[in-house]
């Protein structure tokens, strides 16, 4: 009788010590979820929701320019990559010439593969107070091969000239760089050869500080059909369903970077947008030239309609400019003015 009160008391002691094992698990895993929520998939702001309003006349002017660069791009010269090498060229001199005409001095960074020059073309704004803080702004403009690129990624090379032009003239207390990457699609994607990596690399060599890179991917495309958003398990169960949003996604380590970047668009732009920092190895994040930046220990975002997640043209021949809402594209670059103006603390000039 003794010995089984015994086993009786042990055995409850020992489910009480199981028990509190228990709460301290379900407590650490409760704030390991926390965290994760916070410094992960929780944005600053709420993102906008309604009707769109209609655009402002500056807008207007901004879609119009949007739509020829990217009918130049995509229509114009075509499908442009390492397999119609004299259109990628074409492509060059077209984006030299525009950003000069906004009155840059603009650099070619050349790099061979074989015997063959590859060209990223960049242009500076120097800063004035903090010179030595660098924010790039950059898309790809080169098409994967099948395709005109008009979404992928003439979008987000139109966008990067229409940056260019709104900041051409103005003082920025950091350093603000536009640059236009060649060689981002297959088969030098995520490779040596592709450009933003030489780019990034140079930087590295250069002890160059680079505090944000802003990577602009396919942001031509919109729906407000529901369902014809996807993603990549699991963000199915928290993001919206319906595609009518732009979306920020940085890794893990750009997590700082991602928070301001949504938060300052959603304060200034009357447009849907959603950000995430992710860790690198799920599907689709790494899917621009952030990427190369990454590898340097470059904070780095991308902006993004999420191509091939929502767009259904992606990589292939009928990515088109009839597809892109470039109304709606003007609102997002828009916005993305005010981002950058905050990221380099921009001031008109005296």
């Amino acid at each position: 009788m003794i010995f089984r009160q015994w086993l009786e008391a042990l055995k409850e002691k020992l489910s009480k010590s199981a028990l509190s094992r228990l709460a301290v698990l379900g407590i650490i895993l409760g704030i390991v979820i926390g965290w994760g929520w916070f410094a992960m998939i929780h944005m600053p702001g709420e993102s906008y929701s309604g009707i769109l309003p209609p655009l402002t006349q500056q807008q207007v002017a901004l879609r119009d320019a949007l739509q020829r660069d990217v009918e130049k791009l995509a229509v114009d010269i075509g499908e442009r990559n390492y397999s119609y090498y004299q259109k990628l060229e074409a492509s060059a001199d077209f984006l030299e010439a525009s950003f000069a005409t906004s009155g840059y001095k603009v650099q070619r960074q050349e790099y061979k593969i074989g015997k063959m020059p590859f060209y990223n073309i960049e242009v500076e704004i120097l800063g004035r107070d903090r010179p030595e803080e660098i924010v790039v702004i950059g898309a790809h403009y080169d098409s994967v091969v099948g395709s005109p690129g008009a979404n992928d990624n003439g979008t987000g090379a139109a966008a990067v000239l229409a940056l260019a032009r709104a900041f051409a003239g103005k003082q920025t207390s950091r350093s603000l760089r536009f640059v236009e990457f060649v060689n981002e699609e297959p088969p030098f994607f995520q490779t040596p050869q592709m450009g933003s990596v030489v780019y990034a690399n140079r930087s590295r060599d250069r002890n160059e500080k680079i505090v944000a890179m802003l990577s602009l991917e396919t942001i031509g495309y919109y729906s407000d059909t529901p369902g014809s958003q996807l993603y990549p398990a699991p963000l199915n169960t928290i993001y919206p369903l319906t595609g009518n949003f732009i979306g920020f996604v940085g890794n893990t380590a750009s997590g700082e970077l991602v928070q301001d970047v949504v938060g300052s668009f959603r304060r200034h732009a009357k447009f849907p947008a959603e950000g995430a920092a992710l860790p690198e190895y799920l599907t689709g994040v790494g899917w621009s030239d952030q990427w190369a930046f990454w590898q340097i220990g470059y904070p780095g975002v991308m902006v993004t309609d999420t191509a091939v997640f929502r767009y259904p043209y992606y990589h292939t021949q009928n990515d088109t400019p009839d597809k892109i809402d470039f109304d709606r594209t003007a609102q997002v670059v828009d916005g993305l003015e005010k981002v950058i103006a905050n990221l380099v603390t921009y001031t008109n000039p005296l």
